[in-house]
């Protein structure tokens, strides 16, 4: 497989945004508004769906929302596409994709996270097209954190580019804001410090590889199937691939378990480390989050950092899963380097 990167995102550009997973309530409308303001501000062309709103935890019926999806990525004037958040069930537009005619067309940056995981780490693993862990449009409107960059920026990167992101240092401890509220809010409340942690052991990390991974709950699902086949990237990947992977809700007894699974069909057979993102998950009993991961991944022989910023806990640093990157943590810097090729 070779990586194919879309081209960046220049002024004028259309960018869609649809709902394959969870819609919009309406009381939240608001602040769909506020991130599409944001990304018209960057000077580009918004174009919304019909899958969008909805008060269930699907915008529309899986048929519905595949049909829309697949006609912005085959839609050679939608350079980019973005969900307003992730949801439950996208796992069932998956046999609803018709992957071969996704292949073939010319490639469209995909973005988001939590269960839009569940398609942007198959359409890489599928097609060889470069796809964006990073911030949902509900998101959008924050301030990036120190050190980090938004979806903006990175899609807006030119082919072969090469930048860096380091941790801020600090999180949120809890809660969300009050999007019904106060819907254009733009600062992130980081009011805890708090940085990466190596959980396999001490001393400093310095990994390479092709990045890929995403939401535990939702991507083990594909474990085992060629919808989560590492093999062909991991062909493309000399130094084999980072992996990594985030816990949204689950407590540390379903992780381990899911985690365990995912080794067992080879999803990390080629990792060179794991990144693992920080979560505000709940510990169990008897496991720690972090404990959950070590049980189940400390076979593997190769450094895990944990808290890193790609989870469901502010601040968000995107991952460009295909990208080829290096991860450094070290006393003095926590940084993760990636390139567009």
């Amino acid at each position: 497989m070779t990586v194919r990167f879309p081209a960046p995102l220049r002024p004028g550009d259309v960018v869609g945004v649809t709902a394959p997973s969870s819609g919009v309530a309406p009381g939240l409308r608001g602040r769909l508004d506020a991130g599409v303001d944001v990304v018209r501000g960057r000077g580009y062309d918004v174009r919304l769906g019909e899958c969008l709103l909805g008060g269930t935890h699907v915008s529309a019926p899986a048929a519905t929302r595949a049909a829309e999806l697949q006609a912005m990525l085959l839609d050679p004037a939608v350079r980019a596409i973005v969900p307003p958040w992730g949801g439950e069930t996208a796992i069932d537009l998956l046999p609803l994709l018709d992957w071969q005619a996704i292949a073939a067309a010319e490639p469209t940056w995909v973005v988001g996270f939590s269960d839009v995981s569940t398609i942007i780490a198959p359409l890489t693993l599928r097609t060889g097209v470069a796809t964006v862990h990073g911030n949902n449009l509900m998101d959008t409107p924050y301030r990036p954190a120190d050190g980090t960059l938004s979806w903006l920026d990175v899609c807006a990167l030119p082919a072969g580019a090469t930048f860096t992101q380091r941790s801020p240092g600090a999180y949120r401890s809890g809660g969300w804001d009050d999007y019904a509220g106060d819907p254009g809010v733009d600062r992130m409340t980081l009011d805890a410090a708090g940085g990466w942690t190596r959980l396999d052991g001490g001393g400093d990390v310095s990994a390479r590889g092709r990045l890929v991974g995403g939401c535990v709950e939702t991507i083990c699902n594909l474990a085992g199937t060629p919808l989560l086949d590492t093999t062909a990237l991991a062909a493309d990947a000399p130094d084999g691939l980072l992996v990594y992977v985030e816990a949204c809700e689950d407590n540390a007894f379903t992780i381990c378990r899911n985690l365990h699974g995912m080794r067992l069909a080879g999803f990390f057979e080629h990792a060179s480390a794991v990144l693992v993102g920080r979560t505000g998950a709940p510990d169990a009993p008897t496991l720690s989050q972090h404990e959950a991961v070590l049980d189940a991944l400390g076979v593997l022989g190769v450094p895990i950092v944990a808290d890193v910023e790609c989870g469901h806990v502010q601040p968000f640093l995107p991952l460009v899963n295909g990208a080829s990157a290096t991860v450094v943590h070290t006393a003095a810097e926590s940084t993760v380097t990636q390139t567009l090729a």
